[in-house]
């Protein structure tokens, strides 16, 4: 047996029993894996080359900067007044709590990158509304879950950042700006928020869904007085990255040169969630809240949610880097292409990979430990490189948080609405199904995809 499939084996077998069965958080049981490997490769001599490989990614800055972005926006309530906005429109149409469900769900979860916590935080309001108008409760749960979880794939979620650095890491700094793989995450994204609002349309008229009743509905008017200042979070945070993909190479490079543009371009990404995250304490209505002290405080407090989501990032580098030199990923790559599938044949066989290895192992460190060698095996079947890189969060992050055993979005949005767990499951599949079904799609490249 390949040594690279022993490798792999050991480290998917004590994730799982430090998860699993001990039940340790994640981060612990990835940490664990890489000491465990380190033993049985007796690579202790080479440990703190692969320390200074995982804090030496730029990055992982940039990831602890839009989790700080995305609690500071939670904390402050700002991003209500942005889910009050949408469901206010869309809430009286038949069936608008779903679709103002799915938009105010993508919309926080690019924010916070954490799937558990968006259901939990915008399906606190989105949840009550759909089943006031006439969704079952396990078709609510199921609506908000799988909205919430398409976060991971829509930036500027902190879990892009593990795609492009998977990237990166095969074609090397400068390969792809940060501009144009946003437009591209963008493109792909639009697709599945459409087929979100499709499959709402379609059970919606299956249960005979109703509207909101006027005195459910929020008014307009006033969500609009209230939070207007709120709506101008997206265009904070998303017209630095369509400025550089638009004028990187024409206007930046005429004035900065090649260097200049580029070195602007890589920056990006670690000072827009500082921007909005200044912006948002201008506009919280509690000023109280963020003031210095209290600022303080929630960090502090919210330590205990930025540490994980870091941890295993932080140690999932590690082991990539233990893997590269002992050429793992190459090796499985080998493996993989040597089945010879074909370009169909090696789409579906990835997707089955990423979809199994989801139900145990968080989507973030299926991106950081395997990313490259799911881009070259993609790659070398005649997929897109920079199409199978951005594809990274959505089949590995996204099918991870929507598939059980895992899948923690199904459980939290399961709590909220108070439904069976036989008919939240059932319905679920119909999702996990369209999921797959769409991703092979877009792989095989038989949909245009914005920025490509």
């Amino acid at each position: 047996m390949p040594m690279s499939l022993v490798y792999l084996g050991v480290m998917l077998a004590v994730i799982c029993v430090w998860f699993l069965v001990i039940k340790r958080p994640i981060y612990e049981a990835v940490g664990i894996s890489f000491i465990v490997l380190l033993a049985i490769t007796n690579s202790w001599g080479n440990i703190w080359g692969y320390i200074e490989d995982a804090l030496s990614t730029s990055l992982l800055y940039s990831m602890v900067a839009f989790v700080a972005m995305s609690i500071l926006l939670t904390k402050t309530k700002v991003v209500d007044s942005c889910i009050a906005i949408i469901l206010s429109v869309l809430g009286r149409f038949s069936g608008g709590a779903g679709y103002a469900a799915v938009v105010a769900s993508s919309f926080v979860g690019a924010l916070s990158g954490s799937g558990p916590g968006n259901v939990m935080a915008t399906g606190s309001i989105t949840i009550p509304a759909m089943k006031k108008s006439g969704f079952p409760a396990h078709l609510a749960a199921n609506v908000e879950s799988n909205a919430s979880y398409m976060g991971n794939m829509i930036p500027p979620s902190s879990n892009i950042v593990a795609a492009m650095g998977a990237y990166v890491a095969i074609y090397g700094d400068g390969s792809v700006s940060q501009g144009d793989f946003w437009m591209i995450l963008w493109g792909i994204s639009l697709w599945f928020i459409i087929q979100r609002l499709v499959m709402v349309f379609s059970f919606c008229k299956y249960y005979h869904v109703k509207p909101m009743t006027k005195q459910e509905l929020p008014s307009l008017k006033y969500t609009l007085k209230v939070g207007w200042k709120a709506l101008f979070l997206p265009v904070i945070i998303l017209l630095p990255f369509v400025l550089d993909y638009l004028f990187k190479e024409t206007f930046f490079t005429e004035r900065l040169g090649a260097d200049g543009a580029a070195a602007l371009s890589s920056s990006v990404l670690l000072f827009v969630g500082g921007i909005a995250a200044i912006y948002a304490c201008f506009i919280a209505k509690d000023k109280k809240a963020v003031s210095p002290k209290n600022l303080s405080k929630m960090f502090a407090d919210s330590v205990k949610v930025i540490a994980p989501a870091i941890g295993v990032c932080v140690f999932g580098y590690m082991i990539g880097a233990l893997f590269g030199e002992l050429n793992v990923a190459d090796e499985l790559g080998v493996i993989i292409q040597s089945w010879d599938f074909g370009k169909l044949g090696m789409v579906l066989a990835i997707g089955v990979i990423t979809c199994i290895m989801g139900m145990v192992i968080p989507g973030s460190s299926i991106v950081v430990i395997f990313g490259p060698m799911f881009i070259t095996s993609l790659a070398s079947a005649g997929v897109d490189p920079l199409l199978a890189a951005a594809m990274l969060p959505c089949i590995c992050g996204v099918m991870c948080g929507i598939t059980p055993p895992l899948g923690l979005g199904m459980y939290a949005g399961m709590t909220l609405a108070e439904s069976d767990f036989s008919k939240t499951f059932k319905n679920n599949m119909w999702w996990v199904v369209a999921q797959f079904v769409l991703q092979v799609v877009i792989l095989m490249g038989w949909l245009p995809i914005m920025g490509l």
